[in-house]
């Protein structure tokens, strides 16, 4: 069955690319709302965001939702993951502004407050994305694919040329919890040659030490260093999961990233919805429950991250 939170709950931080104080307050919503966001600094219609693959804007380093209005919400996808990885399929979400707040630059901090706020299941039917066919999108050197499967399974590969990184690769079945136990606390990362760039183009602004992981060859300069070996490839699958929320429902399939980003993931949602054929709606019972993110997550889950 479709599930919302049993309780509002607050959130209080920092824009990562605006710089700017952030609060945002997730809030329970009806059966068949979805999620949808709200700029509470700017009213009526145009304040009210869909978290749909039709309202994101191309943005290279955050995923970005974008109205007919001109109205715009960034750096959704850390929070769009936790929602996917509880399960949540309804939620009404105020910002006070521009940007979700980045928190440490994990879903994790969102994950232990929807656990905490408890989930709530209406009597209303869930539906899932299955796919039928696979759907590839290229740039570059980079693709993403959406091919068959019989759970949500997200494949990935980066390589960057800072020992820090160099090559990863991950593969998950996103059942069972398996995000908030192996993806919800790995955070963004950047390179610090990077930083300068980012900022000399108005982004990172908001960025520390605290909420992302910095590295510079095979130094890692962020405190404490990484939360995992392979925490920057398990930070790209939660962006890819956060993104991959946006089709409106779970899916049913495969996901391979070969250094994917955002705008590569949208891309790919496009080209899926444009083949009707590629793709059906499916009624959850309780065997395909089973196989996707969010059911039976609890605090046990959240004990087993770092």
């Amino acid at each position: 069955m479709q599930a919302t939170l049993k309780s509002s709950v607050t959130f209080e931080g920092v824009g990562l690319h605006a710089g700017q104080t952030a609060k945002m307050v997730v809030r329970p919503a009806l059966a068949g709302s979805g999620i949808t966001f709200r700029r509470m600094d700017i009213l009526g219609e145009a304040g009210r965001l869909p978290a749909r693959w039709d309202m994101v804007e191309v943005s290279p380093l955050n995923t970005r939702l974008r109205n007919t209005h001109g109205t715009t919400i960034s750096t959704i996808e850390h929070v769009m993951a936790a929602l996917a990885g509880c399960g949540i399929h309804n939620a009404f979400i105020e910002l006070n502004g521009p940007e979700v707040p980045i928190m440490d630059g994990s879903a994790a901090v969102f994950v232990r407050g929807f656990v905490d706020a408890g989930v709530v299941h209406f009597d209303a039917q869930m539906r899932a994305i299955e796919i039928l066919d696979t759907i590839t999108v290229e740039e570059g050197d980079a693709f993403a694919t959406l091919s068959p499967a019989t759970s949500l399974q997200i494949a990935f590969d980066i390589a960057f040329p800072d020992a820090a990184i160099g090559t990863q690769r991950k593969t998950l079945n996103m059942a069972n919890g398996a995000f908030v136990r192996e993806l919800c606390d790995s955070r963004t990362f950047c390179r610090a040659s990077d930083v300068d760039m980012m900022r000399a183009n108005g982004l990172a602004l908001g960025g520390t030490m605290e909420n992302a992981v910095v590295v510079d060859g095979d130094q890692v300069l962020s405190p404490g260093g990484l939360r995992h070996a392979d925490e920057a490839v398990r930070h790209k699958m939660l962006d890819a999961l956060g993104d991959l929320y946006t089709a409106g429902a779970p899916i049913l399939g495969r996901y391979t990233g070969h250094k994917a980003g955002h705008a590569l993931t949208n891309k790919l949602l496009r080209a899926l919805f444009a083949q009707p054929k590629a793709w059906r709606w499916v009624n959850v019972d309780h065997t395909i429950a089973a196989r996707l993110p969010g059911v039976g997550v609890s605090h046990a889950d959240l004990d087993a991250v770092a």
